[in-house]
């Protein structure tokens, strides 16, 4: 996991080297930085968190013809790229070496290839560049266009001061060169080829598949050279996660360490020490109050660079979450996705079956501006990574193959199939547990909102030249602003772009 910063402008006027776009990336990659002018129009720059290949995977990466990566991200099946594109084009064991050598090979079509999350740019002496994200936009991008130059970063704070004002989200699954623009090469959602006809079979077997799924995918998730956590909620999806890491970690003779936040009493915090003791993990959890709370909000939104309501104020217990976990390892799992893949939230239900499924379909399509944003941020804020096995494309494809029907209530509980599918696997309390979202159950909506709501007034709320709903936003708002006031509001909320 790492930042990346990039520049293109066909003028070459690249003097002074924008190194500067780094300096606000230090977070995202701790461990090591560099950058390297390519060629007369590009320039590369990457900070690196260290997970795989700790000694020789620094970047940029070069090829042998010249052409120059950075990548933020892991690609899961770089095993299997290696072998495939042959191990003699490889010079380090980094797994963003996987994506180089494919676009040289294959060029920008063959992106699809890559499993994983990430977001990448490459540049060749010759002028080439190319910029793209994986499909969900698991991991950021951000760009713009200034006088015919073009800014790429991780985050928004990267871009200078100067190009702020036109800076927008990177379209996931798309790729960009300045010969062809932007180019889709994947969507959100894969389409499995070869899918069976779930309705014509027993429930029992597609349980089957979903947990066959599900273990494939964690078990890939825990690529690293260095120790991965879970976070645990106590919630359904994130106690899945964690009792297949705990079982993985067990047959290599480990212990998995789980990580929980909450206000005293909160249903998390119970919860999660109940499924901590079930799967005899090293849990670890940490006790905040309404005024920790309040002092982070500041640095919260800077993180997360966003004003959402409901984006902040889950961000907050997840960034003392991610605090947390990162005195302990530099890479967690998170239940993240499991939602928008089984319909875990009230309003989908009562839709018909076309309905869910164009639903689902477009929940997964807004991730990246909502949840994905979230989970990124508030975790590479201390240099931790985080990985999301529910948004593998194999488990993608999989559960958004399965009917209707296997989504639908079941005596008023939500994401049945997935319960039934891990049956045995958690204590009956824990698995049929009703679901809350994370800044309820945390504690955290209670204890912060009323404080919120008190750093605004009704009549300020009507006065503000804001696209705010609440006051509690509002209050948001004025921090977002204090962080990046020339970043237009349109750049960062999702509402906005699928209104």
């Amino acid at each position: 996991m790492c930042g990346i910063a990039a520049v293109h402008d066909p003028s070459g006027r690249l003097d002074p080297t924008p190194v500067g776009m780094l300096d606000a990336l230090t977070h995202r990659g701790p461990d090591e930085r560099d950058h390297r002018r390519v060629g007369a129009c590009a320039w590369l720059g990457h900070t690196r968190l260290s997970i795989v290949d700790l000694d020789g995977g620094g970047q940029p990466l070069g090829g042998p013809d010249g052409w120059t990566l950075v990548c933020n991200g892991e690609i899961y099946n770089h095993a299997e790229l290696r072998a495939e594109l042959g191990e003699h084009e490889f010079g380090t064991r980094s797994d963003s070496e996987a994506a180089l050598v494919l676009l040289r090979r294959r060029g920008p079509a063959a992106l699809g290839g890559l499993r994983g999350m990430w977001a990448l740019c490459a540049a060749a002496p010759d002028g080439g560049f190319l910029a793209a994200r994986d499909p969900l936009g698991i991991k950021p991008l951000y760009w713009a266009e200034v006088g015919g130059a073009r800014y790429f970063a991780s985050e928004l704070r990267a871009l200078p001061v100067a190009v702020q004002a036109a800076a927008e989200a990177f379209p996931p699954g798309c790729c960009w060169t300045p010969e062809r623009g932007l180019v889709r090469f994947a969507e959100a959602v894969p389409v499995r080829t070869e899918s069976p006809d779930w309705s014509q079979l027993p429930g029992e077997v597609a349980e089957k598949a979903t947990r066959e799924v599900l273990i494939d995918s964690v078990r890939g998730h825990l690529m690293s050279d260095v120790e991965v956590g879970v976070f645990l909620s106590g919630g359904l999806d994130s106690s899945i996660v964690a009792a297949i890491a705990a079982a993985e970690r067990a047959e290599d003779g480990g212990r998995l360490r789980t990580f929980a936040v909450g206000t005293e009493g909160s249903p998390d915090l119970i919860a999660a020490r109940a499924a901590a003791r079930h799967l005899g993990t090293e849990h670890h959890e940490m006790v905040f109050d309404a005024e920790q709370a309040l002092a982070a909000v500041d640095e919260v939104v800077a993180s997360v660079e966003s004003f959402d309501a409901s984006l902040i104020r889950s961000a907050i217990p997840n960034w003392f979450l991610a605090r947390l976990a990162s005195e302990h390892v530099k890479v967690v799992l998170t239940g993240e996705g499991a939602d928008e893949l089984f319909a875990g939230y009230g309003h989908y239900h009562g839709s018909s079956a076309g309905d869910l499924d164009a639903e689902l379909r477009r929940a997964l399509g807004d991730l990246h501006g909502l949840n994905l944003q979230r989970c990124d941020r508030v975790t590479m804020a201390h240099g931790l990574e985080a990985r999301v096995p529910f948004l593998d494309a194999e488990v993608i494809a999989h559960a958004m193959s399965l009917p209707a029907g296997c989504k639908e209530l079941d005596d008023g509980f939500e994401k049945a199939h997935l319960r039934r599918a891990f049956a045995g696997w958690l204590p009956e309390e824990l698995l049929w547990r009703r679901k809350l979202q994370f800044g309820t159950g945390s504690g955290a909506q209670e204890t912060l909102a009323p404080k919120l709501e008190s750093l605004a007034t009704a009549a300020e709320l009507d006065a503000a030249d804001a696209p705010v709903r609440t006051r509690e936003e509002l209050a948001y708002y004025r921090a977002f602003r204090r962080a990046l006031p020339r970043v237009r509001p349109e750049a960062v909320l999702t509402r906005f772009a699928t209104a």
